[in-house]
């Protein structure tokens, strides 16, 4: 009988033959932690009074969730981290660098890896062709102290998307596509197998927009098979030796499939407070709109940067809205100010924060005010997402979260393009 991807991986892993449904203890080739996480996966390991840790090899610290800390008991969080990494030779990411996923992403991901984190959407590495996965922090302690874990194999949904994107459509509407078909819970403990003719083309940016917002569905894991696009982004990155096909066999077996055609779809909104409370942009365009967050490991990348930037170029934004745009990575920071995309950005009026998460998590750097509303390209838009039950959150791509900050209210981004 075939295997599906996280079939495979999770049988090398282990070195068992397994399918969906059996239980494995499995060697792990990454862990993840985000300052958010880490402390109480710290303290865990300390309150064990274990010595040997057999995964700090393997373990990286990224702080990222308020970075720059706004608060003293953070700052003392971040400490905390900083001497434990130094310690027990994990690696350091510290404040500036950019967020979990991303540096993830463009320094350590490859096809084939088991990757756990403290972190939901440690999926986003999913994108390579890896089996990666959120834990809780007790969980991933475990995983540092021994260097592997136990899993249920999952069962796997093929997700297959058909069509040529429309104009104005990007891979942040067609995942929202697939929340409002698939549902909030409608994946519990399940793998994505994202295929299909429209993935095939998807750059690896892109990619990594689906799989982050995997999570969303209930699922475990989200997955695309690795290829030359996974290749060149390998290579761009320096690192074309990480390079391994990774793909289901023709029979595998998937508890479920669902066929998605693109060639129609509007750009998409998902309204308050629930990330598969999806629309098209027409049914709610003209919401007015306090703050606008493009950024987050969701859309925070250069291409997401650019295609903001080509609609606000020559614009302002409206004089009662703000406009917040977040790097993802130092990466994307240097490279969107080498093209000249931060001068635009702010002389259209927006701001501009230190690479990171923002305000997306409702530390800092942007929480919303009682009553205001937000149209965002990161992935959560739950009461209180922002730092505030009493606002409003919508969930879009770069292209309608650049159009309506230049118009004050929630646009379709085709007029602009």
């Amino acid at each position: 009988m075939g295997k599906t991807i996280a079939e495979k991986i999770l049988s090398e892993k282990s070195g068992k033959d397994v399918y969906a449904g059996d239980i494995v203890v499995a060697h792990v080739d990454r862990i993840g932690l985000q300052d958010g996480t880490a402390p109480l996966t710290i303290r865990q390991i300390e309150k064990i009074g274990v010595e040997k840790l057999d995964g700090a090899k393997k373990t990286f610290f990224f702080i990222d969730h308020s970075s720059p800390s706004p608060r003293r008991e953070l700052s003392n969080d971040h400490n905390l981290i900083r001497s434990f990494a130094k310690k027990s030779g994990a690696f350091l990411s510290d404040v500036g660098n950019g967020n979990f996923h991303q540096i993830m992403a463009e320094r350590f991901a490859k096809p084939g890896d088991l990757i756990i984190g403290a972190d939901s959407h440690t999926c986003t590495a999913g994108a390579f062709g890896a089996f990666a996965t959120g834990m809780g922090s007790t969980d991933v302690a475990v995983g540092i102290i021994l260097g592997k874990n136990w899993f249920r194999v999952p069962e796997t949904f093929k997700i297959e998307v058909t069509g040529e994107t429309p104009s104005g459509v990007y891979s942040k509407d067609i995942m929202l596509e697939i929340m409002r078909v698939v549902r909030a819970d409608g994946a519990t403990y399940r793998a994505l197998e994202f295929t299909g003719e429209t993935i095939s083309a998807m750059t690896m940016e892109e990619r990594l927009t689906l799989c982050n917002m995997a999570i969303e569905t209930g699922a475990k894991t989200g997955i695309c098979p690795s290829d030359n696009k996974t290749r060149e982004y390998l290579k761009e990155m320096g690192r074309e030796s990480d390079f391994r096909e990774i793909k289901p066999d023709e029979d595998a077996e998937y508890e479920k499939e669902f066929n998605i055609d693109v060639s129609d779809l509007p750009p998409l909104v998902a309204k308050p407070h629930s990330v598969d409370n999806v629309v098209s942009v027409e049914e709610v365009e003209g919401t007015d709109v306090n703050q606008v967050y493009i950024g987050t490991c969701t859309n925070g990348r250069i291409s997401d940067i650019e295609v903001a930037v080509k609609i606000l170029k020559g614009r302002k934004v409206d004089e009662e809205t703000r406009l917040i745009v977040t790097p993802a990575s130092k990466r994307v920071y240097l490279e969107a100010l080498r093209r000249g995309f931060l001068e635009i950005i702010m002389e259209a009026g927006g701001i501009v924060n230190p690479p990171g998460c923002g305000p997306c998590v409702g530390i800092h750097q942007g929480v919303l005010g009682d009553g205001e509303v937000c149209i965002s390209t990161q992935n959560r838009n739950f009461r209180g997402r922002m730092g505030n039950p009493e606002s409003e959150i919508y969930l879009a791509s770069p292209a309608t979260c650049a159009a309506s900050a230049i118009e004050g209210k929630i646009t379709d981004p085709r007029r602009y393009l």
